[in-house]
């Protein structure tokens, strides 16, 4: 049997349209899937469902997904869990967790565990596929070729291939953490407030949603950090934001006794 975007009239084949994106739907709720599996179909999304965490994690080492979206309340493996092995294993992909639950403590142990975004439920359909169109396109849109390396100290990002070194070693970092770096080290030197912070790598709507923010700052920091309690990179710049430290500030902090930097 040929599905909708198979067929075609007087035996003439189908150009098989270009996919918004693939998508992994995982909830236990056979009700909720369909739902958004219809929805995001029509959306011209490629779907792939999963009841379950386990089977989630086996088909998403089996296919290439761009997003996931997936319940935080299941039986057995549970979201969050299921969430943090994702993203160990696939640090680009797009991971946005569903969940009924709305206070604080619940969404800052879904970012933490390498969600990209935090979506309550009931939520307006319109709203979901706007973040998760949101969610793939940066997840497929590479950087412009040209744009240059930024070096600062032992950190060095390439926006063209996404990926950060420090001290000549790859870092893993989720596609939010990326975004938000190369931002701040486009920026070196200068403050940047968080709704700006926000409004860039997340969108308009998050402008209030300093818990982001934090949260993903203190996981950047044990990423980068020597010793993420006393950053040197990534610096808070009390109510305003956040800034990363420039090559000129680097060469004037102190060393500590056990560092090997030459101080001036």
């Amino acid at each position: 049997m040929t599905s909708e975007r198979e067929s075609a009239p007087y035996g003439i084949p189908a150009e098989e349209p270009q996919s918004a994106g693939r998508i992994l739907i995982v909830d236990d709720d056979y009700s909720i899937r369909r739902a958004l599996h219809m929805t995001l179909y029509a959306q011209g999304f490629d779907i792939t469902e999963a009841c379950s965490g386990t089977e989630a994690l086996s088909l998403a080492r089996a296919v290439r997904f761009d997003a996931v979206l997936l319940d935080i309340n299941m039986p057995g493996k549970d979201g969050v869990n299921v969430c943090r092995d994702l993203r160990q294993l696939f640090p680009r992909l797009a991971i946005l967790m569903l969940s009924v639950r709305s206070t604080q403590d619940d969404q800052v142990g879904a970012l933490d565990a390498g969600a990209d975004d935090y979506v309550v439920k009931p939520f307006h359909m319109r709203e979901l596929t706007a973040r998760i169109r949101a969610a793939v396109r940066r997840v497929q849109t590479p950087a412009a070729d040209h744009e240059p390396r930024i070096r600062i100290g032992e950190i060095v990002l390439d926006p063209a291939r996404r990926y950060v070194e420090k001290a000549g070693a790859i870092v893993l970092l989720t596609p939010k953490e990326f975004d938000l770096l190369h931002y701040l080290m486009a920026h070196a030197g200068s403050p940047v407030n968080h709704a700006r912070l926000l409004t860039t790598v997340w969108g308009q709507e998050y402008a209030s949603r300093n818990e982001y923010l934090r949260t993903f700052i203190r996981q950047l920091r044990k990423k980068l950090e020597d010793n993420p309690t006393e950053p040197k990179y990534l610096l808070t710049d009390s109510h305003v934001g956040y800034r990363f430290a420039d090559s000129v500030s680097l060469d004037r902090q102190p060393c500590a006794p056990a560092d090997t930097r030459v101080c001036t």
